[in-house]
């Protein structure tokens, strides 16, 4: 049978702070029918949506530190107290919020100060010495012990200790520092457009009415709803013939400009002092297809098949008898509830991925050294340095995005990702604000086409309909790539970019109900909606966080085109793309809606009918087929 009913999958998948609050999401939605919402109302349940987003990442990240204290101290039992020192030093530095560590060998040997590592500012060490204490003390009688939250000046500790499982009463205990609350904080702030994004001024950057293109200020965060961001003083410039060199000298004198950039036919012209729309308007006395604003786009977070579960790939166990076929993931049964309510388990029953089949994630970046992703990780391209540097995520979206994707699944760490074998290219061309150039985002599509890329995913957008960004979908297109992206965080019906490109497969998000998530942007080009609330995911620094946005929606169908092409590798991006959206539950109003399109995601269903299609003369070319069912009629019975 391929689609087994796992009954433990079932049992507390929905877990209880990862889920959304049944009541106030429920009542928020109900207010975010059009019409029915004031923009500071809305604001509010933003703000509400962030600090659910906090509290969940304040739950992964106890959870996660307890199973690692936990391995440590069965580590130090086994290398004995000569060992100790080295073993709390490489665990810290695999660890850094854990910023003071202790160890304690049994309950007649307790060693605080001739076995720590790590140091902490004195004020911070007299505020959390008496949760330390009792930790300590704990430990000297072999238990456990876990601190409420410490206040500090320098941000949010607790204390915390884990037991050897083997029985050795080996106890290690550290004093975390939990500075991923702030981040997570900050980064849904911007990410949920909480506040008004980017801040005017900023890299010489300008907001515009999307409509109009002429100049407005963005006071307050639902005016982002609408406007769209570009460089003051750059334009991009497509022209009918290529100029010459003689004419691109002459156009960078007349518009006191430096050498422009090039991306296939297209340039970049940047002026010491004119603006943008001087420019423009410079440029229709030149045969030109088109002259625009630089844009700016922003997140958007919030060939082997296999259907033997004894085969293995990349060396990686690919068994799934364990707990009852769920995988063991320390954060998977309690927190991952996204995976469920898609089928996802099922799903692997038919196809967990392939190695061949290369996933971009063009974004901020990826850490590259986080241990329950670089066993996937490919390496990737940074074009915001121009290829100098790797491409290493400095914001933390990236990270979660491909996490989603692929983190690696039944490793005993952290998540499970979606995919099992899919490979991650990282592209970073987003900055450290979370955002980046029209340029940037081109050339890294452009890239990951060029380097094989079977599926790109685009956690960022903006309102603004740029030809030269279309011009890159369409290569990418061209070369039979599947692009997956998500459709904005303004509950807007307003058409974002590039979601809204019809070579473009565009994403909502939900809730753990199948409700619209309250943030999500809606409308026509809508394909389909996948989980996008407080999804669990892997973060830099061996972290792990809880992030919302139609960001988090769109690479769980980027994973499963994924595992689309790898279950059957000839079939075509726009085949890829019709399997997701029939495959599809219906949810909303029946058919397809503005809201879901064709509905949330089936990963069952849609493996399913790759399958089929895999084993069908349907996408063989029409004189193959004739040919192959004229031999099979020839061939005798037997």
């Amino acid at each position: 049978m391929r689609r087994q009913i796992v009954t433990i999958a079932a049992l507390a998948l929905l877990a209880v702070l990862l889920t959304p609050r049944d009541g106030d999401k429920g009542t928020r939605q109900q207010q975010l029918d059009e019409g029915n919402v004031s923009p500071a109302h809305e604001l509010n349940i933003k703000q509400l949506q962030v600090a659910d987003d906090v509290e969940a990442t304040n739950i992964l990240c106890r959870k996660q530190c307890a199973v690692d204290l936990r391995k440590a101290a069965a580590e130090l039992a086994a290398a004995g107290p000569r060992a100790a020192g080295a073993h709390l030093a490489a665990l810290q530095a695999e660890h850094p919020h854990m910023a003071r560590l202790y160890v304690t060998l049994g309950p007649e040997d307790v060693h605080m100060d001739g076995m720590l590592a790590g140091e902490v500012a004195p004020e911070i060490l007299e505020k959390a010495q008496p949760e330390l204490d009792k930790a300590l003390h704990m430990a000297a009688m072999g238990g456990e012990y876990q601190s409420p939250a410490i206040t500090t000046s320098d941000g949010t500790y607790f204390v915390m200790s884990g037991m050897d499982p083997g029985g050795s009463r080996s106890v290690v205990t550290a004093l975390v520092r939990q500075s991923i609350l702030g981040k997570v904080k900050e980064h849904q702030i911007r990410n949920l457009r909480v506040v008004p994004y980017p801040a005017e001024g900023n890299w010489k950057i300008e907001s515009v009415d999307t409509d109009t293109l002429t100049d407005v200020t963005v006071d307050h965060p639902e005016e982002n709803e609408g406007t769209s961001h570009y460089h003051k003083n750059q334009v991009v410039v497509k022209f009918a013939t290529p100029p010459t060199e003689e004419e691109l000298k002459r156009i960078a004198r007349e518009l006191h400009a430096g050498p422009a950039q090039k991306l296939g036919y297209t340039y970049v012209f940047e002026s010491s002092d004119m603006e943008a729309q001087q420019m423009m308007a410079y440029f229709k006395g030149w045969n030109v297809e088109y002259a625009e604003p630089h844009y700016l786009y922003l997140t958007n977070d919030r060939l082997r098949f296999t259907k033997s579960a004894e085969v293995t790939e990349g060396g990686r166990n690919n068994a799934m008898d364990m707990n009852g076929g769920v995988p063991n993931d320390a954060l998977y049964s309690r927190y991952q509830w996204n995976l469920p309510l898609i089928e996802t388990l099922q799903g692997w029953n038919i196809g967990r991925g392939s190695q061949d089949v290369k996933v971009a994630v063009v974004d901020t970046g990826v850490d590259l050294n986080h241990p329950d992703l670089k066993e996937n990780l490919l390496g990737g391209t940074n074009i915001v340095s121009q290829g100098t540097t790797p491409p290493q995520d400095d914001v933390g979206h990236g990270t979660h995005v491909a996490g989603i994707i692929s983190a690696l699944v039944n490793n005993n760490e952290g998540v499970a990702g979606m995919t099992w074998f899919n490979p991650i290219l990282p592209i970073k061309v987003l900055d450290a604000s979370g955002s980046g150039s029209t340029y940037a985002v081109a050339q890294g599509i452009i890239w990951a086409a060029d380097h094989g890329a079977k599926v790109i995913n685009l956690s960022l957008g903006n309102y603004a309909d740029a030809q030269f960004l279309h011009d890159a979908i369409k290569y990418a297109y061209d070369k039979d790539v599947v692009l997956i992206a998500a459709s904005g965080n303004d509950n807007t019906e307003r058409p974002g970019y590039p979601a809204a490109y019809e070579e473009v497969f565009a994403v909502a998000a939900t809730d753990a109900k199948k409700n619209k998530a309250s943030f999500s942007n809606y409308g026509n080009y809508i394909d389909v909606a996948a989980p996008g609330v407080s999804i669990p995911s892997t973060y830099p620094d061996n972290q792990y966080a809880a992030l919302s946005g139609t960001s988090m929606a769109s690479p769980h169908v980027s994973a499963l085109a994924a595992l689309i092409r790898s279950a059957n590798p000839l079939l075509k991006n726009t085949e890829v793309m019709e399997i997701m959206r029939k495959s599809a539950s219906d949810i909303g109003e029946p058919g397809r809606d503005k809201y879901f399109g064709y509905g949330l995601i089936d990963v069952v269903k849609a493996l399913e009918m790759a399958d089929t299609s895999r084993n069908s003369l349907s996408y063989m070319p029409e004189w193959l087929s004739r040919q192959l069912e004229r031999w099979a009629g020839e061939q005798p019975v037997r």
